[in-house]
């Protein structure tokens, strides 16, 4: 009779050994969003926050253009919410350092990108909420109606917009890990560049080819296509189209944020020092 080794049996997958790292990590994630909001201070504070530049942005295009061109604002700048507070991943990615904990994380046996992957879960969540109430409860004042039958593919585009855009915003988290001081100069310089990019104002085909370049790399710039050809009313292979590009976008950044954690940690090991890239 063949017996299977013991370590065998209680070793798990890959796969479900990731997802067990991403699932405890992102537990002290939501435990860090519930002691920074309370739902009043979500409600009030940052969504009201969030609501007053939708409406800020919308209110100029209103003077610019046309009811359509309002329309193609309003849509931009709900969805841009949700990547706004993406990129909040690189400054809470830096919070390990200050908490002195990074060291330990060096010491640990799960893959990097894992454990920091489940560590800011709350921003892509609460994002998709700041977003989906903009686009269904603020984007109607401003015309921008949406039928039953759309709301669902909606809702799976703007959480598909929160999971590409958190992998892009990873991917930069890791390379300002040993630098905290620049975290909030280089999400606040990503999310601008995207929001000039991506076709949140202004259609990305009205760049020049260099610069369309850029947007395409951005996750954001497909799935934000893909919303606005919801709203259109287009057939749905052009909208899976959209979204597929923004999948393999964002898998993209996920893998480079994978070399870069591994890099990190591969170095500090060899060196007994988490100080080093």
């Amino acid at each position: 009779m063949r017996f299977t080794p013991v370590a065998s049996v209680l070793t798990p997958r890959p796969v479900v050994h990731a997802a067990r790292v991403v699932r405890h990590s992102a537990i002290i994630a939501f435990a860090d969003m519930r002691a920074v909001y309370t739902w009043q201070v979500w409600v009030f504070g940052w969504l009201g926050r969030m609501l007053a530049q939708v409406t800020f942005f919308t209110l100029l295009g209103r003077i610019a253009g046309s009811e359509a061109h309002t329309a193609y604002i309003v849509v931009g700048n709900c969805v841009m919410t949700c990547a706004l507070e993406c990129m909040s991943v690189v400054a809470s990615t830096t919070w390990e350092r200050v908490s002195g904990t990074l060291a330990l994380l060096c010491a640990a046996p799960a893959r990097p990108v894992w454990i920091f992957f489940g560590r800011s879960l709350q921003w892509p969540v609460s994002g998709s909420g700041t977003s989906l109430v903009a686009l269904l409860v603020l984007a109607p004042l401003f015309g921008v109606s949406w039928k039953p039958h759309q709301v669902p593919a909606l809702v799976a585009l703007v959480l598909l917009t929160a999971v590409t855009t958190y992998c892009f915003g990873l991917f930069l988290a890791a390379f300002v890990l040993n630098a905290s001081g620049v975290r909030n100069i280089v999400s606040n310089v990503a999310y601008l560049l995207m929001m000039v990019l991506c076709g949140v104002n202004v259609p990305v085909g009205q760049w020049p080819p260099v610069v369309r370049a850029v947007a395409d790399i951005l996750p954001l710039t497909h799935s934000l296509r893909a919303i606005r050809l919801v709203f259109a009313g287009a057939e749905a292979p052009q909208i899976l189209g959209a979204a597929g590009l923004a999948l393999l976008c964002g898998a993209g950044w996920l893998a480079g944020a994978y070399v870069a954690f591994d890099r990190f940690m591969a170095r500090s090991r060899r060196t007994g020092s988490s100080d080093l890239f």
